[in-house]
């Protein structure tokens, strides 16, 4: 499916500032702020992801901190991953969600 602009722009806008930003440094503000000025070049990103299925390497990494749930503190397993990963990824991991929700939908497949 062609990966259009304006989808891209719709969740660019949609995303919360409050957020961190993953290791390729973008932050959810600024992506959101400048969404008129770069939907066009990330929904061509996003195309050719999809018809190629290679993704950017930079959106495939992630800042992973562990975080203490509870028990001993010298227990490993005691830990949850903290996984921060690319803001520009995820908005295209959010259009391919919708994406297939749409055709399942459709498809009335479940």
């Amino acid at each position: 499916p062609l990966v259009e602009e304006d989808c891209v722009r719709g969740c660019l806008s949609d995303l919360d500032v409050h957020k961190s930003m993953g290791p390729d440094g973008m932050h959810p503000r600024v992506l959101r702020e400048l969404a008129d000025v770069i939907a066009e070049p990330l929904s061509i990103i996003f195309e050719r992801s999809w018809r190629t299925g290679e993704v950017p390497e930079d959106w495939r990494k992630a800042n992973v901190t562990p975080i203490f749930k509870k028990g001993k503190k010298e227990d490993p397993g005691n830990y949850r991953p903290l996984s921060l990963t690319s803001v520009p990824g995820k908005v295209m991991e959010q259009l391919i969600l919708e994406a297939i929700i749409k055709q399942v939908e459709e498809k009335k497949v479940i």
